[in-house]
């Protein structure tokens, strides 16, 4: 594991885009995926001291000559040309980090009056990465990702995040049939037609917000209760702001 901040630094060199690990680096960042051994790519200052925050395991943080002076502790360095070569963004601060992220727990997300959130197909890594924060700021007990849904750890997502990708529990994979039997009131948001527009998010609830495209897929659909938000001269919302609206709405449920 990557050691917490100390007071000096060391640095390991490296100097070819032809390294392994670069290599490996930048097969994740284009990919937008995890890396062969399941580590995210977490890129700029403020994602490092959160990972270094978070009970995740840091494996390594890769700076170039330029950032290399803001270091402390232990990292890689390599030359800005080679820098670049591996960043997500255009305009780097200069610093990445490997991190493995947390493990989740299907049982742990429904102990207690659950509130879960379901990504249905939300394929904008912006929007996927603000509901990961939105979920953190109002108490969600987990993050289900279904099949068609972008990473929830692809780098432009962890950006969007700020950091609460490392501390909300995340599965992927998810699919309607692990909702069954937990007890809770599944809604899924839907723009048109008869909906609830009043519902109680007291109780174990699980929110599922669907494609920006698309919307909530039929096999989602068919086991939730259809939710509509109530808006003024749009159509509707877009995945992220809906996501954010509703996880706001059951926190203030549960407050009062």
């Amino acid at each position: 594991m990557f050691p917490r901040r100390t007071h000096t630094s060391a640095a390991t060199r490296l100097t070819s885009t032809k390294n392994p690990l670069l290599r490996e680096i930048r097969r994740a960042v284009e990919r937008g995926s995890l890396t062969s051994d399941g580590l995210c790519v977490a890129e700029g200052f403020h994602l490092m001291e959160e990972a270094l925050r978070s009970p995740c395991e840091v494996e390594a943080v890769i700076a170039s000559d330029t950032a290399a002076p803001r270091m402390q502790g232990d990292f890689i360095s390599v030359p800005d040309d080679i820098f670049s070569v591996i960043a997500s963004t255009e305009t780097t601060q200069g610093v990445l980090t490997l991190v493995r992220p947390p493990e989740a727990s299907l049982d742990a997300m429904f102990a207690g009056v659950a509130l879960l959130l379901v990504l249905d197909g939300v394929q904008d890594p912006g929007n996927a990465g603000t509901l990961l924060r939105a979920a953190e700021a109002f108490g969600a007990s987990g993050v289900l990702v279904a099949k068609g849904t972008v990473n929830p750890w692809n780098p432009k997502a962890l950006r969007a995040s700020a950091g609460s990708a490392f501390r909300v529990p995340v599965l992927r994979d998810a699919t309607p049939e692990m909702l069954e039997g937990r007890g809770a009131r599944v809604w899924a948001t839907l723009p048109h037609g008869s909906a609830e527009t009043n519902p109680d998010f007291s109780m174990a609830t699980v929110l599922i917000i669907g494609s920006e495209a698309r919307g909530v897929s039929r096999e989602w659909a068919a086991v939730a209760e259809a939710l509509t938000i109530p808006t003024s001269g749009v159509e509707s919302l877009n995945a992220a702001m809906a996501g954010t609206i509703l996880l706001y709405e059951a926190s203030r449920q549960r407050r009062a």
